[in-house]
């Protein structure tokens, strides 16, 4: 079923994605990858309960020697589905609200920064609020010493690549600076919360780990997952939103001026148009069918979530522009498949929407807000999406041109 756009469509008739290139393999990855073809073929293989996770660095994290329990992201079967059920009310819209007062306040502080400094990178505001309000909801509120973004940053950038058979590039010294972020994270910030939670457990997801006696490492493998697939991704987003808008003041508008459900429905459009994991991968680790098709054991699926979230067949033949009032097929979420599908789809989806919409609504609000230095538009091929880095926002007296944009 094709879908189709309301007629005038306000914010039709305009190319938006920032980030969409053409995907290629990447030096000495797999060339036996089955890409898939479209939206349907792409959601089908997601919702396969049978595939497994095979990017994101599966084969290091997702087989932990020594008997240790493999990250929430990587578990399979019964085991999976147990601890998403079990984890599910964490991310619940009435938990999801209760931490709204935290959130409205955080994001208060934030943007009083701006305001005190003149003019700040919105990518280091969005980057300690991600951290902040998913630290909270995992339980990571104890650290040793301020700077825990800084800390999760250092080990979530760097050029390994997750691409299924891709050449690891690393280096002696990489490794060593590595480890050395990983082991101050542990030591400055979930060592803390763990004592902290063994003396006098919390409603967050460190102390429901502790009580089903995961060690140290396996809780300090869980804080790095959520860290990458749910921290760093909601930086990204915050950030390209806050970026569309600005350069787009009817878009601006519209979003600032409307109901909640129609400032989620612009973020979601935003979102479809420009996910912020671009690329997903899946494989069968034996025989299996996927939507009536024969998938022998073996095969592994290279997923373009960016390419299917752009197929005319389902979205519209303006599938490419932004448009947040389209009419979509039954059962097609307005972002598309940006947060996933299936048993791994991202448990924190409503959490992200919900704290970037609090956050930009009162950023936005501003009329002197304005862009001193675009944002340069790199790739993070650890969590195969998109960076935004040096996007400079002012508020107060006009000045200088922004420089231009580096992609």
């Amino acid at each position: 079923m094709t879908a189709s756009s309301p007629p005038g469509c306000p914010m039709s008739g305009h190319t938006q994605s920032l980030t969409r290139h053409t995907e290629q393999p990447t030096n000495g990855a797999r060339t036996d990858l089955i890409r898939a073809q479209g939206y349907e073929e792409t959601r089908a293989l997601l919702k396969e309960a049978t595939l497994t996770q095979a990017g994101f660095l599966a084969k290091l994290a997702g087989q932990p020697q020594g008997g240790i329990r493999p990250p929430v992201l990587y578990m399979q079967g019964e085991e999976h589905t147990e601890m998403r059920r079990a984890t599910a009310r964490y991310f619940t819209p009435t938990a999801v609200n209760s931490y709204g007062p935290m959130i409205a306040a955080l994001a208060d502080e934030l943007i009083g920064e701006l305001h005190a400094a003149g003019e700040l990178n919105l990518d280091d505001l969005s980057l300690r609020l991600a951290v902040q309000v998913a630290s909270t909801v995992v339980g990571l509120t104890d650290s040793r010493l301020p700077g825990m973004e800084k800390r999760i940053e250092a080990f979530v950038t760097g050029n390994m690549d997750s691409e299924p058979g891709a050449r690891v590039k690393a280096s002696p010294l990489r490794d060593t600076l590595m480890g050395g972020a990983v082991g101050l994270f542990f030591m400055l910030d979930v060592k803390p919360a763990i004592q902290a939670r063994r003396k006098a457990p919390q409603d967050d997801l460190i102390s429901y780990l502790l009580e089903r006696d995961y060690s140290d490492q396996e809780i300090l493998t869980e804080c790095i997952t959520y860290a990458t697939a749910g921290m760093i991704t909601t930086r990204e987003f915050i950030t390209l939103a806050a970026y569309q808008m600005l350069q787009r003041p009817e878009l601006r508008a519209e979003y600032v001026h409307g109901t909640e459900k129609e400032r989620h429905a612009i973020l979601h459009e935003l979102l479809r148009l420009d996910p912020v994991v671009t690329m997903l991968y899946r494989r069968a680790d034996q025989d299996t069918q996927v939507d009536g098709k024969a998938v022998p054991a073996g095969s592994t699926f290279a997923l373009n979530i960016q390419t299917a979230n752009a197929d005319p067949t389902v979205m519209g033949e303006d599938a490419e522009q932004l448009c947040p009032h389209r009419t979509l097929p039954r059962g097609v979420q307005p972002q598309g498949l940006a947060f996933g599908d299936g048993p791994h789809r991202c448990p924190g989806a409503f959490l992200a929407i919900k704290e970037s919409d609090m956050f930009l609504r009162r950023l936005l609000i501003w009329n002197d807000l304005e862009i001193v230095a675009h944002p340069a538009v790199t790739r993070n091929e650890i969590v195969k999406g998109y960076e935004l880095r040096g996007l400079r926002l002012r508020v107060g007296a006009k000045g200088k041109r922004p420089q231009a944009a580096r992609v």
